[in-house]
C-alpha cells in the first residue's frame, strides 16, 4: 500500500466540519465552549488576516510537496490547489467570510477550503502546525514588504540626488552645536542623508537574508514522523540563498519560537525613521521665518484654524512623531521575547500587530518624503515640480552671520609655518575684534589682520571668502562642488 493510500485509508474526522463557525481544530478534547470573551481576546483574525497571500503560498508549497513524498494522493493534491485558487479569488473580491469563531487566518483558510473539497482540505495540515505555519507566514509576508521598502528607499535617496544635483554651488552654513560652524555646499549636506538611507537599504537586505529562511516542517516543536522535503519547499517559496541553495532553519524548537528577524527589521525600520526624524528637525528649521532656507510645497502643509498667516510643516512634524511609535514598537518586541521559555508561546501572537504597523508607517513616511523632497513627476514636462524649493541667498547670507571662515583663516596661519594652536588662538583674537566693529572677517581691512600676526598678506582674502572656504575643502568627501559632483556620479551609478 503506497502512502497516499494509506493516507487516504485512515479513519477521517466525524463528517461534521470539525472547523466550521461554532467549532475550533481541537473541539473533541473540550467539554464546553470557548466563552465570547475569550474568543474576542485570543482571536488575532482581523489583523492577521493580511497574511492571507503568505498563508496560500506557504499551504500551496506544502501540498505539493506532500503529493511529491506520497505523503498524499494527487487527486487531493488538485483539489487543494482548486479550493485555494477560488478561496483567493473569494479574498480578492472581498466575498470571503472572514470569522471571529476561527480566530485566525490560518483556520478559517483551512476551514473553507474543507468546505470546498472535503477531506482534501483536512489532510492540508499533514506535517505542520499552526506554529510553524505562522512563523513561514510572516516570514513570508515580511519578504516581500522589505523588497517594497528596498524600493521606496531607492525613490527617496533619488529624490535627494536630484535636490543634491541642483543645489552643489548653494552655499549653507554647516552647524554643529546648533552654531554656524564652516561653509558647506547644500547638495553636500543633501547627500549626507543619501548615505543614511544607503546605509538602511544594506540592512534591509541584511535583515530580508536572514528572514528568508523556512520553519515550515519543523510542525508544533520537535519535528514531525512524515518524510517531508522542507528544502524543497523552502525552493518552491524562493527561500533561498544567493546561490540558489535552500534556506530551511535548523532546529525545530528555535525555528518556531524565533521572532529575531521580526525584531531585526523593526531595529533597521527604527534608525531608518531616525534618519528620517533628523531629516524633518532641519526641514522644520531651515522653514521657519527665523532661517527662511526652504520651502515646502503647499500640499505638504497645513495652516492654522486661528492664525491666517501660519504656514506648518506637518508632514516633518508628524514624521519626527511617527519616530518614537516605531521606537516604541521596537521596545515592544524585546520586551515581548525576553521572558519566553521554549518553544511557541500564545504571547507570540502580540508580535504582528507592532510588526504590521511598523511596516505601515515606514512605507508610508518613505514614500511621502520621496515626494515632499523631490517633487512630483509632471507627465507634460518629464520634470519633477513640486517638492523642496531653496532659498540660496538667505542661506548664504545666513552663513556670513557667524563667522564660517574663522578655521580658512587658522589653516592660512598654519601654512605660513605657525603651529595649529597658536593660529587657532590668533583667530580667535579676530574674531573678537570683528565682533566689536560688527563686520565680518572678511572686512576687515587688511592692516588689522597684520596686526594679529605679520605674515598675513593680501591673498588672505580669498581664503576668508566663503566661496573661497568652499572650493578649499577638495579632499575625498569633502564639501568642494568638485568632490560632491564626484559622489553624485557614484550614487547616480549606484541607484540606476
Amino acid at each position: 500500500m503506497s502512502k497516499a493510500q494509506a493516507t487516504s485509508a485512515t479513519p477521517s474526522a466525524p463528517s461534521h466540519n470539525q472547523l466550521d463557525t461554532k467549532a475550533q481544530a481541537w473541539s473533541a478534547l473540550f467539554s464546553e465552549p470557548m466563552s465570547d470573551l475569550v474568543k474576542r481576546y485570543t482571536s488575532s483574525v482581523f489583523f492577521d488576516k493580511r497574511l492571507w497571500q503568505a498563508d496560500i503560498a506557504g499551504s500551496l508549497a506544502h501540498a505539493e510537496m506532500l503529493a511529491a513524498q506520497g505523503i498524499i494522493g494527487a487527486e487531493d493534491h488538485a483539489s487543494i490547489q482548486r479550493g485555494m485558487a477560488q478561496i483567493t479569488q473569494e479574498i480578492e473580491s472581498g466575498a470571503f467570510e472572514w470569522k471571529l469563531d476561527l480566530e485566525d487566518v490560518h483556520l478559517n483558510i483551512e476551514a473553507r477550503l474543507t468546505q470546498l473539497v472535503g477531506d482534501a482540505g483536512k489532510r492540508l495540515h499533514t506535517g505542520r502546525s499552526r506554529n510553524d505555519q505562522v512563523a513561514t507566514d510572516v516570514r513570508l509576508w515580511l519578504r516581500g514588504e522589505i523588497d517594497l521598502i528596498a524600493d521606496l528607499l531607492k525613490e527617496l535617496q533619488v529624490s535627494l540626488v536630484d535636490v543634491a544635483e541642483q543645489n552643489v554651488e548653494v552655499i549653507l552654513p554647516g552647524f554643529t552645536h546648533l552654531q554656524v560652524a564652516q561653509p558647506v555646499s547644500f547638495g553636500h549636506h543633501m547627500l549626507a542623508y543619501v548615505e543614511m538611507f544607503a546605509r538602511d537599504a544594506d540592512r534591509m537586505a541584511d535583515v530580508r537574508r536572514r528572514t528568508n529562511v523556512l520553519p515550515l516542517g519543523s510542525a508544533a516543536l520537535a519535528g514531525t514522523t512524515y518524510p517531508l522535503d522542507r528544502e524543497r519547499v523552502a525552493r518552491t517559496l524562493g527561500m533561498v540563498d544567493a546561490n540558489g541553495l535552500p534556506m530551511v532553519c535548523q532546529n525545530s524548537l528555535d525555528a518556531v519560537s524565533d521572532r529575531d528577524f521580526a525584531i531585526e527589521f523593526t531595529a533597521a525600520a527604527s534608525l531608518c525613521m531616525v534618519h528620517v526624524s533628523r531629516l524633518s528637525e532641519e526641514l522644520i528649521i531651515w522653514m521657519s521665518q527665523n532661517f527662511g532656507f526652504i520651502k515646502i510645497a503647499d500640499r505638504f502643509t497645513t495652516g492654522s484654524s486661528i492664525m491666517p498667516q501660519k504656514k506648518n510643516p506637518d508632514v516633518p512634524e508628524l514624521a519626527r512623531g511617527k519616530t518614537g511609535r516605531v521606537v516604541g514598537h521596537l521596545m515592544g518586541l524585546i520586551t515581548l521575547m525576553k521572558g519566553q521559555p521554549l518553544a511557541y508561546n500564545k504571547d507570540n501572537q502580540e508580535d504582528k500587530e507592532p510588526l504590521f504597523d511598523t511596516v505601515d508607517t515606514l512605507k508610508d513616511t518613505l514614500r511621502i518624503f520621496a515626494e515632499m523632497v523631490g517633487g512630483q513627476l509632471n507627465p507634460a514636462t518629464g520634470k519633477k515640480e513640486g517638492g523642496i524649493t531653496v532659498n540660496a541667498p538667505a542661506m548664504e547670507q545666513a552663513a556670513l552671520k557667524g563667522y564660517a571662515t574663522a578655521t580658512d583663516l587658522a589653516d592660512y596661519l598654519v601654512k605660513k609655518g605657525l603651529p595649529f594652536r597658536d593660529a587657532h588662538e590668533t583667530v580667535a583674537h579676530a574674531v573678537k575684534a570683528a565682533t566689536t566693529h560688527a563686520c565680518d572677517l572678511s572686512e576687515l581691512p587688511l592692516a588689522v589682520l597684520q596686526g594679529f600676526h605679520p605674515q598675513i598678506e593680501k591673498d588672505v582674502y580669498e581664503c576668508l571668502s566663503l566661496r573661497g572656504s568652499l572650493n578649499a575643502r577638495n579632499t575625498l568627501g569633502g564639501t568642494a562642488p568638485v568632490q560632491v559632483r564626484a559622489q553624485l556620479a557614484r550614487h547616480r551609478t549606484r541607484l540606476a
